[in-house]
């Protein structure tokens, strides 16, 4: 079973304020952190990095610096997330079996994590991990007031990576890209086929860099796990 690994690093980090993907986490880029994370899962083959293209000379001397044995090449993104990993997809060879496509800016999914869900996906066609929604959640009207109550049982929050075999991820862009419509994750794509996608639980904190402070959080949960 062959797993190749599309790092999404194409964002504008709006957000932000700044090139979240750039910024130092405990000695090492958010992206960079994301790169090693499936550099060191012995399930994945090869990693490519849909990136902007002034970051490509800095991703690939990250990973010649770093030894980064499994990385492949880096290539440029699209306007959308969707089209980003589409361009990825389709630079992914007829040798491999599965696809792993995982946000760059949630540097702190562990290796353990990563092989996990390659299991499920391995076994099921289609797996993405995420983690059931603790907190008490309310709908908002456009006053910003609250006007209901959402019930939070089987709910569940999204992660990545979310893996698939390629031609069930290539079958399901392509009706994306055909009908022009604009997906956040690949499992909204695969469902919208009608096919099913198991979910990973997981345990282990897994956040994705958005604001200034996630990076003060994920480098304190790097400190733990030293």
């Amino acid at each position: 079973m062959r797993v190749s690994a599309i790092l999404v690093a194409a964002g504008s980090s709006r957000r932000m304020g700044f090139d979240k993907l750039a910024a130092d986490l405990a000695g090492e880029s958010v992206l960079v952190r994301s790169i090693l994370a499936f550099e060191s899962c012995p399930e994945i083959a090869e990693i490519r990095v849909v990136t902007n293209p002034e970051k490509f000379g800095e991703v690939t001397e990250a990973a010649r610096r770093l030894g980064v044995s499994k990385f492949v090449e880096v290539i440029a993104g699209g306007a959308e997330r969707h089209l980003s990993v589409h361009a990825g997809l389709e630079r992914v060879g007829g040798g491999c079996d599965l696809v792993a496509v995982h946000d760059a800016a949630r540097p702190l999914v562990t290796p353990s994590a990563i092989s996990r869900c390659v299991a499920v996906a391995a076994s099921h066609g289609a797996a993405a991990l995420a983690h059931r929604v603790a907190d008490t959640l309310k709908r908002g009207n456009a006053a910003g007031e609250v006007s209901a109550a959402v019930p939070r049982e089987d709910l569940w929050a999204m992660e990545t990576p979310q893996i698939f075999s390629v031609a069930l991820l290539r079958e399901a862009y392509a009706e994306i890209l055909s009908r022009g419509e604009l997906v956040t994750d690949e499992v909204s794509a695969v469902t919208a086929l009608g096919r099913v996608v198991k979910l990973v639980e997981n345990p282990e904190p897994n956040l994705k860099i958005t604001v200034p402070g996630d990076l003060a959080v994920a480098a304190a949960i790097l400190r733990a796990r030293a």
